[in-house]
C-alpha cells in the first residue's frame, strides 16, 4: 500500500503543498504543462525553484500574475500567495483602481467553467471542484451568504485556481492508496485582510477543519490557510501523529512566511505491507 503523509508542523497552504509534491517527485514540467491547459493560462506563470528555510532546502512554487492591463499593479514582490483568496487578501485591496472587464471577481460558477472547459483529466477536475466547494461552503457560512454569492477575490481567484488545480494534478499523478496527515498547526494572532484585522485561524479555516485534530499555538501568524485546510479536508483519510509505515521518500514545500520555526510542509511517501488476515 502506497501512502502519502502530510507533516503539518508549520501548517499548510496551497503553494506549500504544490512545492512539497514537486519536491517529492512530481515533475515540474508536467505540472506546468497540465496547468497550461486552463483557459486562464495567459493570466499567470509558474516559477519553480529550490529555496530554503532555516537551512532546510525544499521546493518553492510561485504563481506570478501577469499584468494584463496597466491598471493591475501587481508588483513582483507581491506575487507570493494570498492563497487565503478573496476574503482576506491582505496585499490587494483593489477598489482604489479601475478594472478592465477581463479581471472581475470570480464566483464558483466561473471557476467551475474554467476547470471544466480545460482538457484536464476528469479525476483532476472532480478533485479540484471538491476542494473549491469546501472553501466556498465555509466562506458562505462565515459571511452569511449563499454559495452562489461567494466570490473569490480577483487576484486570489487565479492564485487559488492554480494552487488547487495544481495540487489535484500532483495528487492524481502520485496515485497513492491512502493519504494521512499529522495534527495540523493553524497558528494564532491576527492577520490583516480586505475586511480589517481578523483572528488567526481565519474563520473559513477553522470552519473547514472543524472535526480535524489541530494545534493552535505553535507559531504566531497564519500557518494554515483556507486553501490548505480544504486540501486536507478533501484528501486526508486519517489524522495520525504516529508513523506506522516505512518512509521511502521525503519532500519539503517552502512557504512564504517567517516563523520561529521553518515555514515548511514536509511530506513523506511510504509503503505499508497489508497483512492478510
Amino acid at each position: 500500500m502506497k501512502i502519502l503523509y502530510f507533516d503539518c508542523f508549520a501548517g499548510i497552504s496551497g503553494d506549500m503543498t504544490l512545492g512539497a509534491l514537486v519536491d517529492l517527485g512530481v515533475d515540474s514540467e508536467y505540472l506546468i504543462d497540465e496547468l497550461n491547459k486552463l483557459a486562464i493560462s495567459d493570466e499567470f506563470e509558474i516559477k519553480v525553484y529550490r529555496a530554503d528555510k532555516m537551512g532546510i532546502t525544499g521546493t518553492k512554487v510561485d504563481v506570478i500574475l501577469k499584468n494584463n492591463d496597466e491598471n493591475n499593479h501587481h508588483d513582483h514582490h507581491d506575487h507570493h500567495h494570498h492563497d487565503d483568496n478573496y476574503n482576506h487578501s491582505h496585499h490587494h485591496d483593489h477598489n482604489h483602481h479601475t478594472h478592465s472587464h477581463d479581471h472581475h471577481h470570480r464566483n464558483l460558477t466561473d471557476i467551475k467553467e474554467i476547470i471544466d472547459s480545460s482538457d484536464l483529466s476528469q479525476r483532476v477536475k472532480d478533485l479540484s471542484h471538491k476542494i473549491f466547494m469546501e472553501i466556498a461552503v465555509a466562506e458562505a457560512k462565515v459571511h452569511n451568504k449563499s454559495i452562489k454569492e461567494v466570490h473569490f477575490h480577483e487576484v486570489g481567484a487565479v492564485d487559488s485556481i492554480v494552487d488547487i488545480v495544481g495540487v489535484a494534478i500532483c495528487l492524481d499523478k502520485l496515485e497513492v492508496d491512502k493519504i494521512i496527515s499529522s495534527t495540523v498547526e493553524l497558528g494564532r494572532g491576527f492577520v490583516k485582510c480586505a475586511h480589517g484585522v481578523i483572528p488567526v485561524p481565519a474563520p473559513a479555516t477553522i470552519e473547514i477543519l472543524k472535526d480535524v485534530p489541530i494545534h493552535l499555538n505553535g507559531v504566531n501568524g497564519e500557518a494554515t490557510t483556507p486553501t490548505g485546510a480544504a486540501i486536507l479536508k478533501v484528501n486526508v483519510d486519517s489524522y495520525e501523529d504516529e508513523i506506522n509505515f516505512s518512509i521511502e521518500k521525503v519532500g519539503y514545500g517552502v512557504g512564504t512566511k517567517d516563523f520561529h520555526i521553518p515555514n515548511l510542509l514536509r511530506v513523506y511517501l511510504g509503503k505499508k505491507k497489508i497483512i492478510k488476515k
